[in-house]
């Protein structure tokens, strides 16, 4: 199982294990409040993506597509992600105030499809 959640909320129990996926460190977060299990900035958006794409919801489509690109090259680090949600919860944690156009929104379609995992 594949659940999101930002890193601003407290982690819990059912979060399983615990991955950030941003490639910057969320302000304001120590690294004791995070708990994290994993920091996988590889997954993240490359720089100059993330600048273009700014959180605006109207360029979505395009990052979608972009980011997934850039994840081409990812296929073993997805794949033991993917094999981490196959025993057990995972949670892919962002620091994005917008919780429907992020990248760990991608990521998670990503791993969820049949071709990793």
């Amino acid at each position: 199982m594949i659940r999101l959640k930002r890193i601003y909320e407290d982690p819990a129990a059912q979060d399983g294990v615990r991955v950030l996926v941003d490639r910057l460190w969320p302000r304001g977060i120590s690294k004791d409040k995070a708990q994290l299990d994993r920091w996988e900035k590889e997954l993240a958006p490359s720089d100059e993506l993330r600048r273009w794409f700014g959180h605006d919801p109207e360029k979505w489509i395009g990052f979608r597509e972009r980011y997934r690109k850039e994840l081409e090259g990812q296929g073993a680090l997805l794949a033991e992600l993917a094999e981490l949600s196959a025993r057990g919860t995972l949670t892919l944690l962002y620091a994005a105030k917008d919780e429907e156009h992020n990248n760990a929104v991608v990521l998670k379609e990503l791993m969820e499809d049949s071709s990793i995992g």
